[in-house]
């Protein structure tokens, strides 16, 4: 919908100047926040589906480094303005020139003002100036319109519009096309003695993402295979005799390159993930490993990391450090040039009772001195301000981040798991989760996890995978 002033928003009734009451100078103006949906449903309408105002990764390597609305996106503005403001209803649309001058990007409030210039009595035609400013006062685009304006007072009730919701089922296809379309790794899955955990390992093959080596019991295994309906042609078995020796054997065959990502089969996280953080492990590195979930939000119009829902229980601020550091990275391997994070708390300003605020500030800061790197850093941020625009420019809130998160850092593993669940449950998200912050990607994955989700969390893995073994390793 369109924002306009408080006044604007208070008229049930569009009202029209004709031709005889227009006088030269005169000027009308529309405000306008733009937001990726706005973006997105330009494109579905018009049909333009340059990837340049779509895809965050084509656009990164574009003229402007990262996604800008449509020009004509702003046009359209024009349009409403002739048509609901000055003239108004009744206003016949001949002619427009555009010149553009600045992007528009994500979040940008764009003022659109049209002025008359000049009025030719014989067919009721007026010439208007037409300009958009951004919120730092540059001009976007200047030009004219030409109209035919109304001969007669039109009062009309504003129409109401239909809500309209983008549902975005898979925001990580261009992740997947690209996975499938590189050579396939070898990943261990470690201990998988459920149906389930063979029809993961099954399921990652057939896809073309990765070739499982199933590590564990071996006579488990064949029976897991059996009852849940699939051969094992094919597959390798590393036989070891139970889970504790199958997430050891597993750790070893990463450390020696044998194998390049872990995937969890039916054995519990902390068993694995013990093996993993061991002091000889050779996967084990300077920063505390943490989970993410990677989500595809269908009410958010970009993927959204939230972290950390299922290792770190209570955090403290090296360890929200970390934490922060491996989900920047993460997304910086998938092409995310500079992430935003918004470090939550349940308000945005620093409250000494509240140790969340004192941490996010703190990382905040640690983020501007160079402690965190790749990352425009904001806390506290609540959950409202960090994803939604109109939430923070109600609150004043002036943030790089706000309203246009990235990734959501949260204050420990409760908040994380519901919030993410949440999302997942109430919000129709799927959710890919990964462990980070060791050697090679660790894959988590749940009964409870849609097929889309498990091939996800296969194809950013071995996306990781991939990039760290060029020399994008964690530290």
């Amino acid at each position: 919908m369109f924002i306009n002033t408080e006044a604007d928003l208070d008229q049930s009734l569009l009202r029209n100047r004709t031709f005889d009451d227009l006088t030269i100078g005169e000027s009308a103006s529309l405000v306008r926040v733009i937001g990726r949906d706005d973006i997105d449903l330009f494109a579905t309408v018009s049909g333009d589906v340059n990837p340049a105002h779509l895809d965050p990764v084509f656009a990164s390597t574009d003229i402007f480094g990262h996604v800008v609305a449509h020009g004509m996106w702003t046009g359209a503005l024009v349009s409403a303005v002739l048509g609901t403001k000055l003239p108004g209803p009744g206003t016949i649309y001949l002619e427009q020139d555009l010149r553009f001058r600045k992007p528009v990007s994500p979040g940008d409030t764009i003022t659109v003002t049209v002025t008359v210039r000049e009025k030719r009595p014989e067919k009721r035609i007026v010439v208007l100036d037409t300009c958009g400013a951004n919120q730092r006062g540059e001009e976007v685009f200047n030009g004219s319109a030409t109209v035919i304006a109304p001969d007669r007072a039109v009062e009309w009730p504003r129409a109401k519009l239909p809500d309209v919701a983008l549902v975005r089922r898979d925001r990580y296809e261009h992740f997947l096309n690209e996975a499938r379309a590189l050579p396939v790794l070898m990943a261990a899955i470690v201990h998988p003695c459920s149906p389930d955990a063979i029809l993961a390992a099954v399921e990652i093959r057939n896809e073309g993402l990765l070739e499982p080596l199933l590590v564990g019991p071996e006579a488990k295994i064949r029976a897991a295979a059996e009852e849940a309906g699939v051969s094992l042609d094919g597959i390798t078995i590393e036989a070891v005799e139970h889970s504790h020796a199958a997430a050891a054997r597993a750790v070893e065959l990463a450390a020696g390159g044998r194998v390049a990502a872990l995937m969890k089969g039916s054995l519990h996280s902390d068993e694995l993930l013990g093996a993993v953080v061991a002091e000889n492990s050779g996967l084990r590195t300077d920063r505390r490993v943490s989970h993410v979930y990677a989500m595809s939000v269908p009410a958010y119009s970009k993927p959204l990391v939230v972290t950390d829902a299922a290792i770190n229980i209570q955090p403290n601020l090296d360890h929200k450090r970390d934490i922060c550091q491996n989900a920047v990275d993460f997304l910086y391997t998938l092409g995310v040039a500079e992430p935003l994070v918004a470090v939550l708390a349940a308000v945005e300003t620093v409250n000494p009772r509240m140790p969340s605020t004192l941490d996010a500030a703190a990382l905040t800061v640690m983020a501007a001195r160079g402690q965190i790197m790749g990352a425009r850093v904001d806390g506290p941020l609540a959950f409202d301000n960090a994803i939604n625009s109109d939430a923070a420019r109600t609150k004043g809130i002036i943030s790089p981040v706000a309203g246009q998160a990235d990734i959501l850092l949260v204050p420990d593993l409760e908040a994380g798991n519901m919030l993410a669940k949440q999302l997942i449950y109430f919000g129709g998200a799927d959710a890919a989760g990964l462990v980070l912050g060791a050697r090679v990607p660790i894959i988590l994955t749940s009964r409870a996890d849609s097929l889309r989700t498990r091939i996800a969390s296969a194809a950013l893995a071995k996306l990781v995978a991939l990039r760290w073994s060029r020399g994008a390793k964690p530290a």
